[in-house]
């Protein structure tokens, strides 16, 4: 994927005038996760065949378990949002990222320090 995506965005500015401003966003995001996932590779190489595996759930047991521990409702909700980004992208990452991204969620909705503006709607960004 990574070539044909660098490909693309490296092509000269009058083709890329041609392609409009959604598609090249999209190439870029595309080629980012790419190398994002690349360089989490390199620091973390998959498992081993003789490593036991996690017992395995689904994503609303995730979101279900998030919004209780997270303790109160914008909390809960920002829980639904995040684990449906981290659904969406799951597919193109490798277990072991997908599991660093749960621990950075959990991590951020338990942090008592951090208590989301109640008057913006869940999922926006300032």
């Amino acid at each position: 994927m990574n070539d044909w995506v660098r490909n693309l965005l490296e092509v000269n500015s009058s083709a890329l005038g041609q392609i409009d401003r959604d598609h090249r966003s999209a190439l870029r995001r595309a080629l980012d996760l790419h190398q994002e996932v690349e360089a989490f590779e390199r620091n973390w190489p998959a498992r081993t065949a003789n490593e036991v595996a996690m017992p395995g759930f689904s994503w609303s047991q995730l979101e279900r378990q998030l919004a209780d521990l997270a303790g109160d409702p914008i909390k809960s909700a920002m829980a639904r949002d995040l684990v449906s980004g981290t659904r969406k992208l799951s597919r193109f990452k490798p277990p072991e990222m997908v599991l660093r991204e749960i621990l950075c969620m959990t991590w951020a909705l338990l942090d008592e320090g951090f208590q989301p503006d109640p008057e913006s709607e869940a999922g926006e960004t300032p």
